[in-house]
């Protein structure tokens, strides 16, 4: 049988091809770039399919797409899962997946294969997405369907012809445009956080004192335009101010929250640009945005945040909260000014051609504008009128 392995080069994936091959199975990678690789990585991603014995390897750029279909939608939304992590690595597998069953049926393959375990919550985002999207092919998730052991992986690698490190083998990293998360013995537990050195992006940003930053983000209907009023697609723009941002320790974190599996689980993340993305548009959003439209997509969007991260973005429910979100964008164009100090990041001006402050007569605590005195006097006495009425007749808060 012909399969093809969803591949990142890491320690799971590599696993699959010698136990697919033993089986007797055609084995083909495909490596979908997202944007969190850079070329020697990917060079060494091809290099290892060829060393274990793939008949045949693809790698597919697709952090354009990425952004487009998903960021895009997260960044409009401003999706933040309990309240910390913007999704960095989940949201990409339903994409990965769409890709990878393409490629599957372009080369005529029977069958598509995941490096997943059965403790987290890839195999279901995988799944899901390729039963939706290719109903015809068999799923083969070899880890999670003979658990082995992180040593016994690096064993029937070695015997293959594939040397890994141990010590990079304690830690399960993904990365991708919109970050980066790293699971390993720290994580396992609730209590400590990684050492230094695990950190990827933000390594040593705090080794030395670094000077205040200031920067501006522009956006154009929700989309970022320009870093310091220099003008670049947004996955350009994301990966300068991954770099940018990052250097000063903005970004890290760990999340603890449900998996979808319904138990409680740890990672830690480094999200740089897309903290700091998320800050500033949620910020031009409170100037260009009225009251009602904000807490209509702040609800829209915990649902839509939360379909994503358990891989319903086929869903159609998704596609609806998709248009409302991108729909509320229309206004949300302007100039954010943000300033960097080791570990932290202030939004500090905003300006918009939509600015609902400056359409104002008013002002506030100082002038009317809009309204009399008196009209005040009016609306002050009516709007808590029935929870006075409450307490008149002695009610409990």
């Amino acid at each position: 049988m012909k399969v093809a392995v969803a591949f990142s080069g890491g320690l799971d994936t590599c696993w699959c091809i010698p136990v697919l091959r033993a089986e007797g199975h055609e084995v083909l990678t495909v490596a979908v770039d997202v944007g969190g690789w850079s070329a020697e990585e990917v060079a060494q991603i091809e290099s290892r399919s060829q060393l274990l014995g793939a008949a045949k390897h693809f790698t597919i750029p697709a952090a354009d797409l990425y952004f487009e279909e998903v960021l895009r939608v997260l960044l409009a939304g401003n999706v933040l899962r309990g309240g910390v992590y913007p999704l960095c690595v989940g949201a990409e597998r339903s994409l990965q997946a769409s890709v990878v069953a393409r490629i599957a049926k372009e080369e005529g393959c029977s069958a598509i294969a995941h490096g997943c375990t059965a403790a987290g919550n890839d195999q279901i985002r995988f799944e899901i997405a390729l039963r939706t999207l290719a109903p015809g092919l068999d799923i083969l998730a070899p880890v999670r369907d003979q658990a082995p052991t992180r040593p016994e992986q690096l064993r029937a690698l070695a015997e293959a012809g594939l040397s890994l490190s141990a010590e990079k083998a304690a830690y399960s990293i993904n990365s991708g445009l919109w970050g980066v998360t790293i699971g390993g013995v720290e994580t396992s537990g609730t209590r400590h956080t990684l050492p230094e050195h695990a950190w990827m992006r933000t390594k040593g940003a705090f080794d030395s004192p670094k000077p205040l930053r200031d920067f501006s983000v522009d956006f154009d209907q929700g989309v970022p335009v320009a870093v310091d009023e220099q003008l670049g697609s947004p996955v350009d723009l994301i990966k300068k101010l991954d770099a940018l941002v990052g250097a000063y320790g903005f970004g890290r974190g760990v999340h603890l929250g449900e998996t979808i599996l319904g138990i409680k689980g740890r990672v830690a993340f480094e999200a740089p640009a897309a903290l700091a993305l998320i800050h500033a548009h949620r910020e031009l959003e409170k100037l260009v945005l009225t009251k009602r439209q904000i807490q209509l997509k702040d609800h829209v969007a915990q649902f839509y945040g939360e379909w994503v991260h358990e891989g319903l973005i086929t869903d159609p429910a998704s596609s609806d909260a998709r248009a409302l979100l991108l729909a509320s964008q229309k206004r949300v164009t302007g100039r954010v000014y943000c300033t960097l100090s080791p570990g932290n990041l202030m939004v500090t001006g905003v300006e918009s051609p939509y600015s609902l402050h400056a359409a104002s007569k008013a002002t506030y605590g100082e002038a009317v504008g809009e309204w009399e005195p008196q009209d005040a006097y009016g609306f002050s006495k009516l709007y808590g009128l029935s929870g006075i009425l409450h307490a008149r007749v002695g009610g409990e808060s």
